[in-house]
């Protein structure tokens, strides 16, 4: 059997508080999934109106065969960790049923316990994406005999969080090197 390449998965939980949506995010993904960048695995919207009513929606741009091959990767995967190689083979078979019906792992009961979290007038997202463009890259550290260390996201508020901070940090040095050299006695 052929290995099927996959880019990394992320998850994205995101909280919308007075919800205003007018298709920008669609947009968005469309586009980058135009480009080959992304792959929507998954998503899920749940929105809770000012009277507590509650709407969904899902969506995916996987294929039957591939929602189903993917549904068994990740069946393996948890039954692997929660019991072993039989947990492994019945992972698969749960993972595939679950993708069959277009559950992807998040039940209605699921959805209604994150329904149940919001607040009125708010939404939450749940998007599964791959990374496509990554795979090109993945196979070339494979072939280097490359393997993950560590990973992780870094936004931009982090980073300008991270550039204040040094920027004080400097300021901070910068005075006292001058407070320092204004103190030695002279010469």
């Amino acid at each position: 059997m052929a290995e099927v390449m996959y880019g990394p998965m992320q998850l994205l939980v995101i909280g919308f508080k007075s919800p205003d949506f007018h298709g920008q995010i669609r947009q968005a993904f469309g586009s980058a999934m135009e480009a080959g960048v992304v792959r929507l695995i998954d998503v899920r919207f749940v929105w809770k109106d000012a009277n507590g009513n509650v709407e969904g929606m899902e969506a995916t741009q996987l294929s039957d065969e591939e929602r189903q091959r993917f549904g068994s990767v990740v069946g393996a995967l948890i039954g692997l960790g929660a019991a072993g190689e039989e947990g492994a083979r019945a992972g698969v078979e749960a993972g595939a049923t679950a993708a069959a019906r277009r559950t992807f792992g998040m039940t209605e009961d699921d959805v209604r316990r994150i329904a149940d979290l919001i607040p009125n007038d708010s939404a939450a997202a749940i998007f599964l994406i791959e990374h496509l463009w990554a795979k090109e890259l993945k196979q070339a550290l494979r072939d280097a005999n490359g393997h993950l260390i560590a990973q992780g996201m870094v936004t931009p508020e982090a980073l300008v969080l991270a550039g204040a901070a040094l920027h004080e940090a400097l300021e901070t040095a910068a005075s006292g090197e001058q407070k320092r050299s204004m103190a030695a006695p002279a010469r």
